[in-house]
């Protein structure tokens, strides 16, 4: 018996033994004998204080999804409850929250969602129920086991508005036999990597150093932990901060790996580009985020698969500090007409007990103590678990502008890393204009 399970049959006998007490000390002031068929037990569902409840879940189609589908049964069975399931691509499911939420609708009453794309949007206009009052009534739900930096994604304005279930970190992908055959250590900071790539380019061969997303907007996440690790970030309260020294040198260092040592087309690279190029053998190193890693470790996709190492995202100026994110968590409609019951699902799909299910089936989840249990990385590669672990530390828990309108922040700052990609000299004038784009965007959250 699972031990959910066994924490709801604990309440249900507790309620009919409470239920019974109170039967026997009640007083008969007409010294009657009482009617058995108006005996006081409690109904056979006392256990299941949510029997006869529905509730509407949306997610996306998504590796999670389909790991928390078969399990449904038996939180159904320990409830009582009914939990009605739908899946949607993710712009499909953006859309249609947008829409459902927008007229007022009470459904779904929990929902998949991107945290640092639409989380801040959701929160402001009122459609995500804030989760603080419930994190912590359950002191078995341990709230604190969560990564520290998962948890602040997921947190809008000091407010809980979700519970983290997928996380990812940006990490280093290498050529573990290219390394081998040149005498090259795996490096450890930026500049290390950037010496590597050099060394190791060889377009007359198709071979190139360095690969990562060149896209305008698809590159904001990935360099964003360059621009951390210089010491900077995209915003300093307030005020827009991509055209300082340490994001000046972040992203010319980022464009200009991609300039000097990628391959052909980088402008034009999201992440199946750039790990695609990567999986046939032709690239040395690749910055992107570890949940992608099966792209290159199985053998149907990829060339290299038994060469690929992992290594914490190297240090600059500030040190090694990848994002480390919530890329997906579960929420609650604010107009849910039964919030304790969405609760109540949320609690057990990201219990300790679930989380180690969902994880042990690549689905990197936020709790520590499922880190920890061998059990739960049994799903990830050894090399990479240690990476993971270390990547958690030092983690930030964005990768992107925390603001409500991504799409314009994102352009933003894609143009000052397309322009270094591109050959501009005067970078410097080009992030002073992205930032006043950017101060833009900020500006419109205020007024709001």
């Amino acid at each position: 018996m699972n031990n959910y399970r066994k924490r709801w049959l604990g309440t249900g006998t507790a309620v009919m033994l409470a239920a019974a007490l109170l039967a026997g000390c009640g007083s008969n002031t007409n010294n009657t004998v009482s009617d058995p068929s108006k005996s006081a037990s409690p109904p056979a569902s006392a256990a299941k204080p949510f029997e006869g409840k529905t509730i509407n879940l949306v997610t996306a189609n998504h590796p999670w999804g389909d790991a928390i589908k078969p399990l449904l049964p038996e939180f159904e069975a320990a409830t009582g409850m009914k939990v009605n399931v739908q899946g949607y691509f993710e712009d499909q499911l953006t859309q249609k929250l947008t829409v459902q939420f927008t007229a007022g609708s009470e459904t779904p009453d929990v929902f998949m969602y991107r945290p640092l794309q639409e989380g801040k949007l959701f929160y402001k206009n009122g459609w995500v129920q804030a989760l603080d009052e419930y994190v912590n009534k359950d002191t078995e739900y341990d709230f604190a086991d969560f990564s520290k930096s998962a948890v602040g994604t997921a947190t809008v304005d000091g407010k809980i508005a979700g519970i983290p279930i997928i996380t990812e970190q940006e990490i280093l992908y290498y050529r573990k036999d290219l390394l081998e055959q040149a005498g090259i250590p795996v490096p450890k900071t930026i500049d290390e990597l950037v010496a590597a790539a050099k060394q190791l380019h060889d377009p007359g061969k198709e071979m190139y150093g360095f690969v990562a997303r060149g896209q305008r907007s698809p590159l904001v996440t990935q360099v964003s932990s360059f621009l951390y690790s210089e010491g900077g970030d995209f915003l300093n309260g307030d005020k827009a901060a991509i055209n300082t020294p340490e994001a000046v040198k972040a992203f010319t260092t980022y464009g200009t790996l991609l300039k000097d040592y990628g391959p052909p087309g980088v402008l034009n690279m999201s992440w199946p580009q750039a790990f695609g190029i990567f999986g046939q053998g032709k690239v040395a190193f690749l910055t992107d985020a570890n949940s992608l890693y099966k792209n290159l470790t199985d053998k149907e996709k990829s060339q290299v698969a038994d060469k690929v190492g992992f290594a914490a995202f190297p240090a600059g100026a500030g040190g090694s500090k990848p994002y480390n994110i919530t890329s997906w968590g579960l929420a609650i409609n604010t107009r849910s007409v039964d919030k304790d019951a969405a609760w109540e699902f949320i609690k057990w799909a990201t219990s300790k007990e679930i989380v180690l299910k969902t994880q042990e089936k690549g689905n990197p989840g936020a709790r520590s103590s499922v880190w920890d249990n061998p059990q739960g990385t049994t799903g990830f590669p050894p090399e990479l678990v240690t990476v993971i672990k270390e990547s958690v530390k030092g983690g930030i828990d964005h990768d992107r502008p925390t603001v409500i309108n991504v799409g314009e922040a994102r352009d933003a700052v894609g143009e000052i890393v397309q322009k270094v990609i591109t050959g501009e000299t005067d970078i410097q004038a080009v992030a002073d204009k992205a930032n006043e784009a950017l101060q833009g965007v900020i500006d419109k959250d205020l007024n709001k």
